[in-house]
């Protein structure tokens, strides 16, 4: 599960745009995030050297998986000061240090089911977005719930790690794609409102990536739990 910054504070006025090519800016550096995981991932996958050495040396592996947590902790700070240049490079780092852990799919599942769920997770994405950038209703008492759910969701998984039972990894699974579908149409309204309001940041797309990225590559991951067809 890849884990998500706590949601954004930045009030400063910036040099952005309408808020609607704010959004649609976020929703490209979304793409081009997820377009460098993908390669990257594909990359790795077939180097048996590489993959030895993050298979073979679980200090590397958790080594990945920290730089990565650390890189999202560090995110939303960076964000306040820092140049777009350099959040950029830090966005595409953590896109790019997830491609690496996420090789280690293509020898769990099939590459054709990996093609098929991401496709799945695309249009599951792209309509609950649309919900939240759509809907009158406001959305952020689901917000609030799903994030104290997620937190149940990690510790049960915490635990599933020890009791491995594969009724309750099914059923964290489901909990966890309808988490993270909330949790889209939460972001994508909140991300509206705050650029509507134009007190964010020329780096707040950016930000903004980096929520709906993690929407949707940890939707991916449930979904693939629960459909991806794995290697014989």
């Amino acid at each position: 599960m890849q884990y998500a910054p706590s949601p954004p504070s930045i009030a400063r006025p910036g040099a952005l745009a309408s808020a609607n090519d704010a959004l649609w800016g976020t929703y490209r550096w979304m793409t081009l995030g997820l377009a460098v995981t993908g390669v990257v991932a594909l990359g790795v996958a077939s180097s048996r050297t590489i993959l030895e050495i993050i298979l073979g040396n679980r200090m590397a592996f958790f080594a990945l998986l920290i730089a990565q947590l650390g890189l999202v902790i560090g995110f939303n700070s960076a964000a306040r000061r820092a140049s777009t240049a350099v959040v950029a490079g830090m966005f595409f780092l953590y896109a790019a240090l997830t491609g690496v852990t996420f090789s280690v799919l293509f020898l769990v599942y099939t590459a054709s089911s990996i093609a098929g769920v991401f496709f799945v997770t695309a249009g599951a994405f792209a309509g609950l977005s649309a919900v939240g950038y759509f809907t009158k209703a406001d959305l952020s008492a689901i917000g609030r719930f799903a994030i104290f759910a997620l937190i149940g969701l990690i510790l049960a998984s915490v635990v599933n790690l020890f009791l491995r039972s594969s009724g309750l990894q099914w059923l964290l699974s489901i909990v966890g794609v309808l988490l993270f579908g909330a949790l889209t149409a939460w972001d994508t309204q909140k991300l509206k409102q705050i650029f509507a309001s134009g007190e964010a940041n020329a780096n707040m797309p950016l930000v903004g990536a980096l929520m709906l990225y993690l929407d949707f590559v940890n939707m991916f991951l449930f979904l693939l739990r629960l459909f991806g067809r794995r290697r014989d």
